[in-house]
């Protein structure tokens, strides 16, 4: 029988052979740390991302291929004066496609018309763009979907889903001139988030760099995680051991980064409301008998959901069921292990359940509140409700390296089973790294998936997407919308087809009227509470 020591040094050799591969050299002399030679990878030059299979890099490639935004040509200068301008932009409201009054169930059309700030219409897309139809008395909101023609006029269709006014709202996000720019930055800086790590060693203590993007300037420790593959590397300190790493932390980032500032403008031309041409709403009728609903040739999909009177409706799916007092919360979990994962937005979540809940006793983990790991308990109901956060990159206060779990190998660690609920949500601090980084750590958060679901069926998995959020020029090449946007598209498709539900948190921030937040606010995280209770406690998710 092959030892476990064995079998750890077989692992390490195949990994360090399979890396040779793509011209890297490894020197491993200890099992959990490695001091290496920075290689030039595929990928983004100085960034290590993990090996794929043949099949998962088809898969990739494809990927890539679906979610591609549209290119921006070359223009003249000044490039700024080129650039998209909301305030000579507009949008109209088209006409119904059949006679008659709006009523439930139309899909309404608006045409919107770019111009740049020479007020002269646009010949090409690219511009990231956000609608909503509306009603703030009624408390009810839904995302509209946008379509680019590519020719500088989009669509936004909405779904006519309550009686009364509903009144249309558009935003220019960026232009497409900033989305090259945000693309550009991703490409060849990305390493301007960085993180620290501190090294401890008898009387010594060093502090070097660390992250998935390092510059190959000396030498790295290689941090890689034998399971999952995932990478992770940080300078070597000065006559120190790899192993003497003790915590990892937010190192801070690059104080500039564009020349290209003007594009990149609060109230100018960054998440700016775009004018209607001519009435912005209209009013909706109860469907009549006989009279067929008109569609759009522009959309296929519907909206994962809406609000009316501050409540979230879902569409085509689950039956949302209101938790309005801690019994019911209590009545739904009771006799259930509720594992969380991911980010502070995700963190929230426990937060919530645990003000809630007057009988879930948070445990003294003589953790940091805002890393975790976290764990409540309600012992006379048997509810217990743990949160951890996701394996690096993590910008975060000090946390130590052995605290650095990575979801995937959490996942493998379930037993799972009907009383089994596994929330993760994990998205805000990819947004500045390569999108291929991202796609691959979840496709390793996937794998495990698979595998609880396969020798635990009655397990429910819930995964919390990312969601809007307001930004300064340096929040936006950090986690711009766009960024954010282009990660929930890959996440919809990579877990697409499996036995998992979602909480589409960037249609429940953008359909509700208060402001957008990296952490929304308690009305809508409520809601979102809602969902996840609904995917548990509804009879076959009905």
């Amino acid at each position: 029988m092959i030892s476990a020591v064995s079998l750890l040094f077989h692992l390490f050799i195949q990994f360090e052979m399979f890396q040779k591969k793509i011209n890297t050299t490894y020197i491993i002399p200890y099992p959990r740390a490695a001091i290496v030679t920075q290689p030039v990878d595929i990928h983004h030059n100085f960034c290590k991302l993990k090996p794929l299979s043949p099949e998962e890099t088809l898969e990739e490639q494809l990927l890539l291929e679906s979610i591609a935004w549209p290119e921006t040509p070359s223009l003249p200068s000044p490039l700024f004066m080129n650039s998209s301008d909301p305030a000579h932009s507009t949008f109209t409201i088209l006409p119904r496609k059949r006679e008659g009054q709006w009523q439930i169930g139309d899909k309404l059309e608006a045409l919107i018309k770019i111009h740049d700030l020479m007020g002269r219409p646009k010949k090409y897309g690219g511009d990231v763009l956000l609608a909503r139809l509306h009603n703030p008395t009624l408390g009810a909101g839904v995302a509209g979907q946008v379509v680019d023609h590519l020719n500088g006029s989009y669509s936004a269709v909405f779904s006519l889903l309550w009686e009364g006014s509903a009144e249309v709202e558009v935003t220019l996000v960026h232009p497409s001139e900033a989305v090259t720019e945000l693309r550009r930055v991703n490409i060849e800086e990305p390493d301007r988030i960085y993180f620290k790590s501190q090294f401890r060693s008898s009387l010594l203590t060093r502090t070097t760099t660390c992250n998935v993007c390092l510059r190959p300037t000396e030498p790295v420790c290689n941090y890689t995680d034998l399971r999952t593959g995932e990478p992770w590397f940080c300078y070597k300190p000065a006559n120190m051991s790899c192993d003497t790493r003790t915590s990892n932390y937010n190192g801070g980032s690059k104080a500039s980064l564009t020349t290209m500032e003007k594009l990149f403008q609060s109230g100018v031309n960054m998440k700016v409301s775009i004018p209607a041409s001519g009435p912005a709403n209209v009013t909706v009728f109860p469907k009549q008998k006989g009279q067929s609903e008109v569609s759009s040739s522009s959309v296929e999909s519907e909206p994962s959901g809406y609000y009316y009177q501050g409540v979230w409706r879902a569409l085509g799916g689950t039956t949302v069921h209101q938790f309005n007092t801690s019994s019911a919360i209590t009545q739904c979990l009771k006799g259930k292990v509720v594992h969380m994962y991911g980010d502070s937005t995700m963190r929230q979540w426990f937060e919530y359940l645990n003000a809630a809940l007057p009988d879930l006793k948070e445990f003294n983990l003589h953790s940091h509140k805002s890393i975790g790991p976290l764990m409540a308990l309600d012992y006379a109901n048997n509810i217990l409700v743990r949160y951890r956060t996701h394996g690096p990159p993590l910008r975060t206060v000090s946390v130590p390296s052995m605290e650095l779990h990575y979801i995937a190998n959490e996942l493998d660690n379930v037993v799972g089973g009907s009383n089994t609920v596994v929330v993760f949500g994990i998205w805000a601090h990819f947004d500045n790294f390569p999108i291929e980084f991202y796609i691959r750590r979840l496709m390793s958060i996937r794998s495990a998936v698979v595998r609880l679901l396969s020798r635990a069926p009655g397990t429910v998995v819930v995964i919390r997407t990312g969601n809007p959020k307001p930004y300064t020029i340096h929040g936006a090449f950090v986690n711009s919308d766009w960024y954010t946007f282009q990660r929930l598209k890959a996440l919809k498709a990579i877990f697409k087809g499996l036995n998992v539900h979602l909480v589409d948190a960037w249609e429940m921030v953008l359909a509700h009227h208060l402001p957008h937040s990296m952490h929304p606010q308690p009305p809508i995280i409520k809601n979102m509470i809602n969902v996840l209770l609904s995917y548990i406690c509804s009879p076959k998710g009905g």
